[in-house]
């Protein structure tokens, strides 16, 4: 039982590996020069494809459980309610990016893990030791020193974004301090998978609304494959972060997963990059924000 216990920062690095590779290919740029995948590729059809590719992890995990899964009435509650979180701010995030850059949206965004701290500490009475904390701090200062504009040309038209980047900073900080309390409440952490897969398809025709469906599927299937192929990742990450979630404590996940995954993205965009011909220099904030989450990985290591 102890060895298991500890397989939670295994399940955590699996999380930030397939995140960091996401993050790298989703960039329009990187997608377009390795996969081919079209940069006017809408981003509501991405997350039609990402809700799809939720699907075969689901599967998987039925079968893990031989097909028993948790319908418990608290269960299915709190498991889609993670799954709808997780979900609804993707969708929200797709209209905050129309009214402003990435640069200035992301930011905000990425400083989530400080909602899961604070109610994880405050309700499930979540402790660490000073080490733990250290690393917690380590974690924050990468995710701020990775959230730093490099670019701050271009303006923005409309206050919107702030109240749309707000509401996704508030689902995916509550959404990891749901999916402990999923955990806690079901013996299998696959159950809460399932769920989570449910509900990010029971959204996809929320998609079609924002956009028109000759708009989704004007490139065919090739394009939609190559974007199966990165969001694929994006869907095994969250697996593992499910059964991170239980087996530690989410007030060190959180800021662990959304520190490193950056660092990783980072240093192989580099490589990517520059493999390219392009330049990809990290700025001062990036190099700190490396140092800082390898750091904290060392760091968790020893929790």
């Amino acid at each position: 039982m102890t060895e298991k216990k500890h397989n939670w920062l295994l399940y955590a690095l699996v999380t930030m590996l397939t995140w960091g590779v996401w993050m790298t290919f989703s960039d329009p740029t990187l997608g377009a020069l390795y996969l081919g995948i079209p940069t006017e590729f809408p981003s509501e059809m991405v997350y039609v494809v990402w809700a799809l590719s939720m699907i075969p992890c689901a599967i998987f995990a039925l079968i893990n459980i031989k097909g028993k899964l948790d319908v418990r009435p608290k269960t299915v509650a709190l498991s889609m309610g993670v799954g709808l979180l997780g979900a609804g701010g993707q969708l929200v995030l797709f209209l905050a990016l129309k009214y402003a850059p990435s640069y200035l949206v992301m930011p905000m965004i990425s400083v989530a893990p400080i909602v899961t701290v604070l109610l994880s500490a405050t309700f499930l009475k979540e402790k660490v030791s000073k080490l733990g904390i250290l690393g917690i701090v380590l974690a924050f200062v990468a995710i701020i020193c990775f959230a730093i504009p490099s670019d701050t040309e271009g303006s923005v038209s409309s206050w919107i974004w702030i109240l749309l980047a707000a509401v996704v900073f508030i689902c995916w900080g509550i959404q990891a301090f749901v999916m402990k309390l999923a955990n806690n409440n079901t013996p299998d952490a696959e159950s809460v998978f399932v769920y989570m897969a449910i509900a990010a398809v029971v959204l996809i025709p929320v998609a079609f609304l924002l956009k028109s469906p000759a708009e989704l599927t004007a490139f065919g299937w090739g394009a939609p494959a190559k974007v199966f192929f990165v969001q694929i990742l994006n869907a095994i990450g969250a697996f593992t972060l499910v059964y991170a979630n239980r087996y530690g404590k989410a007030m060190v996940i959180a800021p662990l997963a959304d520190a490193c995954s950056p660092v990783i993205c980072c240093l192989l965009s580099i490589v990517l990059l520059a493999i390219a011909g392009l330049d990809a220099i990290p700025s001062i904030p990036q190099i700190c924000g490396m140092v800082a989450a390898i750091s904290c990985v060392l760091i968790f290591s020893r929790e």
